[in-house]
Order: structure tokens, then sequence, then C-alpha cells
């Protein structure tokens, strides 16, 4: 008989032991891991200016959070005057200072790895294939020359070839081993965008309006290129236009031109539509229209319009002020085109990135 209760009682003990264990397990609620504090957010580089550095600026998701000089945060060291842009390879960040660096960041920590400070000159994009790093380069800006792509081993963050191109190389996209480069035309104006051969590095070249700068590949698998034109400032002022490059065959298949003294000056792409500034607001084109679009959704007022970007249902978009005051990133709902939030950030914001 005490065998049959010590029995009972253990089985009594061990079902409600169980049962409180499965009861705090059913109730645990496991917290969402990141990868670093700058994660789930929203980076703003900033160029700075003479009288002050370049920075980075972090806004959280959920727009509750904003933390400016994160790199200087993070690593008690300023980056630098100007900075160019950032480009982003799986969990790391390469910010391109005009001062002929890139300082290679964990992307969520902005620690710093390493940084490449030979065979850089006058660096402005970069983007990655294949384990290498691509950098737009122009060099003296008055030597029409002497412009190249800085071809960088990942590994040992060394530049280990280059490429000579035409003048003024911008921004760039990869698409199919080949690398389809902007020309802006640095101090003065061009109008190719050319078309680099990742496995031979040969550069053959595709004419389009005056001054191409931004890229973005749609839906359809087409390169689109945004045109700014000739400025009247020049004496030979040009259309503007959005131009569409068929990436089968490399040859331009539409130009939408703009109106006479119409520069479109930045662009971005969501969810089948292109988005792109002209006259300081935001106009809206779908994938199949055939027209440019005469109404802009949004009037951006008497900002200085230094950068933008779109993800999901919010437009981004970087004031630069005076270019000698902390400029300021506001944030528009797509749904009502209206302005949602204003943060201060930088001197001189310019870039958008979504980490």
């Amino acid at each position: 008989m005490k065998h049959v209760i010590k029995f009972l009682t253990f089985s009594l003990l061990f079902a409600f032991v169980f049962t409180s264990c499965s009861s705090d397990d059913d109730n645990f609620i496991e917290t969402p891991t990141t990868l670093g504090e700058y994660d789930n957010g929203i980076l703003v580089s900033a160029e700075g200016g003479s009288a002050q550095t370049g920075s980075v600026s972090y806004i959280s998701n959920a727009y509750s959070t904003i933390e400016n000089t994160i790199f200087s945060n993070a690593n008690a060291e300023d980056l630098g005057t100007y900075v160019q842009s950032v480009g982003f390879n799986g969990a790391t960040a390469y910010i391109i200072v005009d001062n002929n660096n890139i300082h290679v960041v964990n992307r969520y920590t902005f620690l710093k790895e390493a940084t490449i400070t030979t065979g850089l000159n006058l660096p402005r994009f970069m983007v990655f294939s294949n384990g290498k790093g691509y950098v737009t380069n122009w060099g003296d800006g008055f030597d029409t020359t002497d412009d190249f792509i800085a071809v960088i081993n990942l590994e040992t963050n060394l530049v280990e070839t280059t490429i000579p191109i035409a003048e003024g190389p911008e921004q760039m996209v990869v698409y199919a081993n080949k690398l389809y480069v902007s020309h802006k035309g640095g101090y003065n104006t061009n109008n190719i965008i050319s078309v680099v051969d990742l496995e031979t590095n040969v550069v053959s070249n595709i004419v389009v309006n005056d001054v191409p700068d931004e890229m973005i590949i749609n839906n359809a698998r087409e390169l689109i290129v945004l045109c700014e034109g000739n400025p009247s400032g020049t004496g030979n002022e040009t259309e503007g236009s959005i131009t569409k490059i068929d990436l089968s065959t490399d040859t331009v298949s539409d130009t939408f031109a703009f109106a006479d003294g119409v520069h479109p000056s930045l662009m971005s792409y969501s969810n089948g539509n292109l988005y792109f500034t002209a006259n300081n607001a935001v106009y809206k084109m779908a994938d199949f229209e055939t027209t440019l679009p005469t109404t802009p959704i949004i009037n951006l007022g008497n900002i200085t319009t230094y950068g933008m970007a779109v993800k999901a249902d919010k437009l981004y978009v970087t004031d630069a002020k005076d270019y000698n005051s902390l400029g300021d990133f506001l944030v528009y709902d797509l749904n009502s085109n209206i302005k949602i939030h204003t943060f201060e950030v930088g001197l001189v914001p310019s870039k958008i990135y979504f980490n």
C-alpha cells in the first residue's frame, strides 16, 4: 500500500511540474532578434561641407528612433568630407568619401572593418558582382580622359585592376553579367551609358539624351534611365528625358521627352511604378503608361530637394536647405500623399537606403 501511495504522489507531482513547465513555454513570447543596433531601419547619408564632416543617420522603421553621426558614434572618428554614397554587399557597407577613401563597416553595427585608401580618384558609386566591387571614379575633374572604374577584391579590400571609361561615370546597375554605367559628365556633361562585359572588361556605349544619371531595372526587365538634359547655364540647354533600354539588345527602345526647360533630377521605383522629381514636385508613372504624367502627386514646396526613395507606401525625401544648415528627412504617406514625419539629419543629406 505504501508503494501505491508513493507512486500516486510521485505521479501527481510529475504531472504538476510538467503542466507548469508546459504553461510557461506556451506563454513565452520570443523577442525578435536584430543583427545590430542599426538593423530594421533607414540610413541617410549626408555629404557634409568644408566646415563639417559627412555623416550617416539612422531612423527606425517605426519612426520612433533617430540617431545621427552613427559612424562617428561607433568608431570615435569622423568620416571626412564629402560623403558621396554607400554601397551594400551582404552584411557589409562601403561608405564612399570624396577624399579617396572607402570605409568598410558592418552595416548593422557600423563598426569599421577596414578602409580602402589606394587606387581611387574622386570615387562616386559602388556596386558588386561575383565577389568583386566596382567603383566609378572621375579622376581629375578637368581631365576628360582619366576616368575609370576601380575593380576591388572584396577579400583583400585592394584595387586589383581598373577599367578606363568615358568622362563622368556615375551610377551603375549590374544585369546578366554586364555593368551599366551612366555618364553624367563630371565637371562637364555627357550622353552615354557604358556597358562593361564583366568577363572581359570590354566596354561599349549606348547613346542617350544628355546628362544621364539615375537608373533602375523595372519589372519588364528594361533599363530605365533618367536623363536630366543640359541645364541652361551650359549655354546649350537640352531637353530632359526618361529613356528605356532593351537589355536583350542594349539599344534604346523608347524615350519620353520633357517639355523645354524641365529638368528631372531624382528617380525611384516601387511596385511597378516609377517616381521622379521635376520642378520640385513628385510624379508617378506606371510601367504600362506611354506618356509622361502632367500632374504631380506631391508638391514639395520650397524645400531644397536633394534625395528621394520609395518603399511600399512611403516616399522619402531629403531637404538640403541652404547647404550650410543641418538638413531634414521627410516621410510622405503615398496613400494620402501627405507628409507624416520630419527628422533633422546631417549636413546636405543626399542618399537614402533601407537597412
